[in-house]
């Protein structure tokens, strides 16, 4: 069923609302619970042994490609930040997949790992993309609500108490739909949930924010229990 081989880590942006923690270094080489959160991401990966890692570029990218260098991976690095969207578009020649696992490293976890959680529900056939997602009651360091809501066949629709955590799976051939470079994935999604093939399925344990530098003691203090 196409089951994805390659992951793509979104590590260009530019760590704006870090603030001074950014100011010489992107927003993964920041540090929780003494390392980076490129780092802590890079373990996830490594538990399904994915055939290609692609991690993309862009702010500060010297300081995080001399920290992964000798390591298993490609680097795609963009000149010009392309947003979510276009980023995993550009990528997709590196990934060479027919569906990949997206992850966003700066967040925070507490349970099961959420790339084994979202590759045990994935289905080809039926799906397009599969979202993982989290209710808001258990979404740490979450301002404001949540993104989605989903059916009783996991469907998803916009709007509800469900928030995305920055994991899923996709087939990144159906972004050439879209003709522009620079884009925000929500611009497929907007595609798939219109033809009943975007899903999303909710993750079982806690997780946290760390998009700001108030997430990070968030983050440690949910990653030590």
């Amino acid at each position: 069923m196409s089951n994805p081989d390659a992951v793509m880590i979104f590590a260009a942006g530019f760590g704006t609302r870090m603030g001074a923690l950014t100011a010489d270094r992107p927003k993964p080489m920041v540090e929780v619970a003494g390392r980076p959160l490129i780092d802590h991401a890079l373990d996830l990966v490594a538990a399904v042994a994915p055939i290609r890692i692609v991690v993309n570029t862009h702010y500060k990218a010297e300081v995080l490609h001399r920290h992964l260098a000798g390591r298993d991976l490609v680097i795609s690095h963009e000149e010009e930040i392309l947003d979510t969207g276009g980023g995993l578009k550009q990528a997709a020649p590196l990934l060479a997949s027919e569906s990949v696992f997206t992850l966003n490293p700066d967040v925070a976890w507490h349970g099961p790992n959420p790339l084994h959680h979202v590759q045990s529900a994935w289905n080809a056939a039926e799906m397009d993309a599969l979202l993982l997602c989290v209710p808001t009651q258990r979404a740490i360091g979450r301002l404001g609500g949540g993104d989605f809501s989903v059916d009783a066949e996991g469907h998803i629709s916009r709007g509800g108490d469900l928030v995305y955590t920055g994991v899923q799976i996709v087939k990144p051939a159906l972004l050439e739909r879209i003709s522009e470079q620079v884009f925000s994935l929500n611009r497929l999604w907007d595609l798939l949930i219109a033809e009943g093939r975007a899903f999303a399925i909710e993750y079982p344990g806690s997780w946290c924010d760390v998009g700001r530098p108030e997430g990070i003691a968030l983050a440690e203090d949910l990653m030590a229990r």
